[in-house]
């Protein structure tokens, strides 16, 4: 009889139960991340950051921070991606 082979074990498996995820990592993104060019945000959005909490992050840059409100015309433009975000209130 030959031996059967051993399954592959996943890297979450592999870690085990000290393997501990970060609550503010754990939701999924429900907007594709950087697929508009503007955005208009509210200040109980604020701090922003592009991207932004709701956009997936496997597919884009790094996370930057947007100091808008110190911004004079209320809009502040991403580095990486060239969003424009205004503040609408």
């Amino acid at each position: 009889m030959r031996a059967q082979p051993q399954r592959r074990r996943s890297l979450l498996e592999l870690a085990g139960p000290a393997f501990i995820v970060n609550d503010a990592m754990s939701h999924t993104a429900n907007a594709p991340a950087n697929a508009e060019k503007r955005y208009n945000v509210h200040r109980a959005d604020l701090p922003l950051s592009c991207p932004t909490p709701e956009m997936a992050l496997w597919n884009s840059h790094p996370r930057v921070y947007l100091p808008i409100e110190n911004e004079p015309n209320g809009e502040a433009a991403c580095p990486y991606c060239g969003s424009v975000f205004v503040l609408v209130d």
